[in-house]
């Protein structure tokens, strides 16, 4: 079965960390470029960061760029989000995505072939 598991989400504190995990399965992620988006509540899905498959090329959204770190281990068929310096308007579903010979457009990633289901982070205190 062809899927994407996202986990690692939660309640933090502003100013806290966490770090989102994104296991492939029935597929090899080593070709896929790799995006994070995230939907707050009454808002449209946004995308947060892209990484691309061959180089490993990062892209950040302005709205994170310094505090959330986007990374992937092959080896592990997984990719992460660590988040830090987390803030309240950073509370929302988080979605890995995934797409075979994609490519990031800046901090998007345009084309999808797979999603993850979501975790919910949420930032309070």
């Amino acid at each position: 079965q062809v899927q994407l598991v996202e986990s690692g989400g939660g309640l933090v504190q502003p100013g806290g960390s966490l770090r989102l995990s994104c296991v492939a399965s029935g597929f090899v992620l080593d070709y896929y470029v790799i995006g994070w988006f995230r939907q707050a509540p009454g808002k449209e899905r946004e995308g947060v960061s892209c990484m691309s498959s061959v180089g490993g090329s990062t892209y950040y959204a302005d709205s994170v760029k310094g505090r959330f770190t986007i990374s992937r281990n092959n080896a592990k068929n997984t990719v992460y989000l660590q988040m830090n310096s987390l803030k309240p308007e950073d509370t929302a579903v988080y979605y890995c995505a995934a797409r075979l010979a994609g490519y990031c457009s800046g901090y998007m990633l345009p084309s999808v072939d797979y999603w993850g289901q979501g975790t919910q982070v949420t930032v309070s205190s």
